[in-house]
């Protein structure tokens, strides 16, 4: 008699019923649509900064001192401080070697320009390079994937180019050098000329410098098979209270925070992990980009949980409103069932039925849709598929019921204060 009672009920008002499920099914949707773009937010994120440059600079232990006097770059000039070419595979065999997404190193060398009378950095390092990794693995990295947001007049060099060279902007201009010109500039194996093959314009200090290939860098300044430094691009978590205390000393964590720290990919853990793996290296966040990766992803995630909380509430008025003029309508109906001897807990657990039924449909068909609305979000916006979650279905499933529980209350409410007598006689 229950179900069949239930089963009326939705058939005599399935317009209200479909308009239930249709709001339920919104708030579903696009809860299960930010659970999932949020949940796998944090790599996608990561990843677009990483088109934006590196965020862990590795540096040798003797230059590593100035480097806390005076910054990267800044006071520091060209250091007498190198790294081995032939380790820079090893960074791709940390324990986050998979985090690692792309690593350049740089060897600086003082060049004079004869024409002009000065002296300009000029600056060796890998633009496309090829390389074969100790696990046995290859891995393509240069500065064309780092810096591929640099303004090019002209072309990218080619690891090969050993006559050519590229020019900032701000060189190019105070020399009145244009792309095709030819450059002579003076280092310590003699004066050399290079062929303008690109003037890039970065927005920063190195406007002022002109880079070459590695290996012409390393034979101009007779430092073969040696670098500078390494700009290296990572995937990270945010930095937390146990991140900061293991950056400070990491012999200060417990065993257990250790391992949780190690086996975390927090910027500090993989610094640490580069120590390791290269001779007198100290590896040290670019803390700018760092910090902004955390902010960022923070701000993003914060921004679609209020997102889905705002959605849910909307949908609890929506439902409150559709299920509150559902039972008005039904007040006769309602009324003589109290009448006939049904008291407030049946006939309020036959309306819960109704809706929490109703829900469950539009759940279904939100979560569904929601599945979709991510998938268009991760291609507009990050060009690439959003992983589905399966732990987004317990949450929605949760979710669902509360929001369809509480758009039932007003309507429960006014079922307890149904007068028979008086909805019977029309008042």
């Amino acid at each position: 008699m229950f179900w069949r009672m239930v089963k009326g009920a939705l058939f005599r008002q399935r317009g209200k019923m479909l308009m239930i499920a249709f709001t339920v099914a919104l708030g579903a949707s696009l809860s299960t649509a930010m659970l999932n773009v949020m949940l796998d937010v944090g790599d996608k994120v990561n990843q677009e900064l990483k088109t934006y440059g590196a965020n862990i600079n590795v540096i040798p232990k003797g230059a590593s001192l100035l480097d806390d006097l005076y910054g990267v770059g800044e006071g520091a000039g060209v250091s007498d401080k190198y790294l081995r070419e032939t380790e820079l595979g090893n960074i791709k065999t940390i324990f986050w070697a998979f985090n690692i997404v792309d690593f350049t190193p740089y060897l600086e060398i003082k060049a004079g320009l004869p024409a002009e009378g000065g002296e300009v950095k000029l600056v060796g390092t890998w633009f496309s390079h090829h390389l074969e990794l100790p696990t046995g693995e290859a891995l393509n990295t240069g500065m064309i994937n780092m810096k591929n947001w640099w303004e090019i007049a002209g072309e990218w060099l080619a690891d090969g180019d050993e006559d050519a060279a590229m020019l900032g902007s701000l060189l190019a201009a105070q020399s009145g050098l244009t792309v095709g010109d030819s450059l002579t500039v003076t280092t310590a194996a003699g004066p050399v000329s290079l062929r303008v093959k690109g003037i890039f314009n970065a927005g920063s200090d190195e406007d002022g410098q002109i880079f070459v290939p590695l290996p012409v860098a390393q034979r101009l300044g007779g430092q073969e098979g040696l670098v500078s430094r390494v700009e290296v691009s990572a995937l990270t978590t945010p930095d937390n209270a146990l991140s900061r205390r293991a950056a400070q000393n990491p012999k200060s964590l417990s065993i257990k925070e250790w391992e949780t720290w190690y086996c975390t990919a927090y910027v500090s853990a993989i610094c640490y992990q580069i120590d390791e793996v290269i001779t007198n290296a100290v590896a040290k966040p670019i803390r700018q980009v760092a910090e902004s990766e955390g902010a960022i992803l923070e701000k993003t995630q914060l921004l679609m949980l209020l997102i889905t909380i705002l959605s849910l509430v909307a949908s609890a008025l929506g439902i409150s409103n559709l299920v509150t003029a559902s039972v008005m309508e039904r007040g006769r109906e309602i009324g003589l069932l109290k009448a006939v001897g049904a008291n407030n807990g049946p006939v309020s657990w036959l309306v819960l039925t109704e809706i929490l039924l109703t829900g469950i449909i539009g759940g279904v068909a939100g979560y569904f849709a929601g599945l979709g609305f991510a998938q268009v979000i991760g291609h507009s916006v990050f060009n690439s598929a959003i992983d589905i979650k399966p732990m987004v279905i317990p949450i929605v499933a949760v979710l669902v019921f509360f929001v369809t529980l509480a758009g039932s209350v007003p309507s429960i409410r006014y079922i307890l204060s149904l007068r028979p007598a008086e909805v019977l006689h029309g008042r």
